[in-house]
């Protein structure tokens, strides 16, 4: 997924952007990155690692404008190398240039090769570094024309910014699928992933970044274009189930009202008695409170979640999720023992935490343990942006409801189903990608 944020015309570039960060940590945990410009002189320092470990006291970077980058690998090496911890820099035709991009670029391997065939030299195996290519190889002197000429070749999903020695660009994909957001403070212009981080640094939301938009910042100007065809849009729905904090508004709605109604309209799909309902933390959290309202069963803090073991669905490999499921969530006996539980959660996509999950609840001295999903299941992989590549690593791809509930152990199993998750986007329906629930891909 990643997160991005960048910074206009400030005095406190580097401090506001790693508070930013910080904010968007719940988007990658891999690593992170940070380009400041001073003078006409780039400035970057990038790690593997959490934002607060690698923006310490001890580092600064001079400069009244910048870009960072929080990590979740998606394509190119996916076991932790710091040579693709972005943001990324090269030196070129049309200037020095560093790019931040949360996406995924379905043609990079074909762009890749076609690069590399025509001399191009890579330093990473990021996607992200064949756009900085792309515009380096463009008969295009002007770094927005240039840009635009690069951004008409990829086929995918991007929100991207870019850094130049003046300028603070961003750009957003024809349908959307991934968010993009414009904040102000003061006299500084803001533009990252979620609405959360403009919060963090007391900002003001201004609005979304238009799919197909490019924003052009210079001289405290904005300028903006919209050099592309319009597109349907096609948000990401796993934005809202999992990905998003609660705090944002992302796609112009409430993340925490969209779970909310999802857990309401689940307990009215799937009434089961039972004595309490706990709630995965955190993306699974309000979804439950939604439910528990709508049932008329309490909810109650039933698990505890680590906060020093990342999200385990955005671990780079299986084993890694694994371990981190063990470490993550931690039962509170007292909410479980001799209760009938109801567990919900935001999603199942591997199976790898839930069969832990219900393992663990009776343990504990659960007498009933029913589980409860507040989204369909997921049956095809995504290719814009989430670590699904294979369809053999999606439990609900290969097994029916009951066999899965067979699987994790629980005593029952329960969707929310498509048609009501339509019905919950309300007039937003039909601008949201879904291929993740339908196989079906546009």
């Amino acid at each position: 997924m990643c997160g991005i944020f960048g910074i206009y015309n400030s005095d406190n570039a580097f401090y506001l952007t790693s508070l930013g960060l910080q904010s968007l940590q719940h988007r990658g945990q891999e690593g992170a990155g940070m380009v400041t410009v001073s003078n006409g002189k780039m400035y970057t320092h990038r790690k593997l690692g959490l934002v607060g470990e690698i923006f310490s006291e001890k580092i600064s970077l001079p400069g009244n404008m910048s870009i960072g980058h929080v990590r979740y690998s998606t394509t190119g090496n996916k076991h932790n190398n710091s040579v693709d911890v972005q943001p990324f820099i090269i030196d070129c035709s049309v200037g020095n240039l560093a790019i931040a991009h949360n996406g995924n670029l379905i043609n990079a391997d074909a762009l890749r090769d076609r690069l590399k065939g025509d001399g191009s030299i890579f330093s990473s195996t990021s996607d992200t570094e064949i756009i900085l290519h792309m515009m380096a190889n463009s008969n295009e002197s002007d770094i927005v024309d240039a840009l635009i000429a690069s951004l008409r070749e990829l086929k995918g999903s991007y929100s991207i910014l870019l850094l130049s020695d003046k300028k603070l660009i961003a750009a957003r994909d024809p349908r959307g699928y991934r968010p993009l957001v414009i904040g102000r403070l003061n006299d500084s212009y803001i533009i990252c992933s979620e609405t959360c981080s403009i919060d963090a640094i007391n900002g003001e939301y201004v609005r979304e970044v238009l799919p197909g938009e490019i924003i052009i910042i210079e001289d405290n100007l904005i300028k903006t274009i919209f050099p592309f065809k319009a597109d349907v849009g096609k948000n990401c729905i796993f934005e809202h189930i999992y990905f998003s904090r609660p705090d944002s508004t992302v796609f112009g709605q409430s993340v925490y009202n969209m779970r909310m109604r999802m857990g309401k309209v689940l307990a009215e799909e799937s009434h089961v008695d039972a004595d309490v309902v706990i709630g995965v933390p955190d993306s699974g959290t309000h979804a439950a409170i939604g439910y528990a309202r709508e049932s008329g069963i309490p909810f109650l803090q039933g698990l505890i979640r680590s906060r020093y073991t990342g999200r385990t669905f955005i671990k780079p490999d299986q084993k890694s999720r694994e371990s981190a499921v063990m470490l993550k969530h931690i039962p509170i006996k007292h909410a479980i023992e001799n209760n009938r539980v109801i567990i919900v959660d935001d999603s199942i996509v591997r199976g790898t935490t839930l069969k832990r999950l219900v393992s663990l609840f009776r343990k504990y001295g659960a007498r009933e343990v029913h589980v409860r999903i507040a989204s369909p299941p997921v049956i095809s992989p995504c290719y814009y942006g989430i670590d699904t590549p294979e369809r053999d690593s999606l439990i609900a791809a290969n097994y029916e409801v009951d066999e899965i509930n067979n699987i994790i152990e629980s005593d029952s199993l329960a969707y929310l189903s498509l048609d009501s998750l339509k019905k919950i986007q309300g007039d937003r329906e039909g601008s949201y990608c879904e291929s993740c629930f339908t196989g079906y891909y546009q």
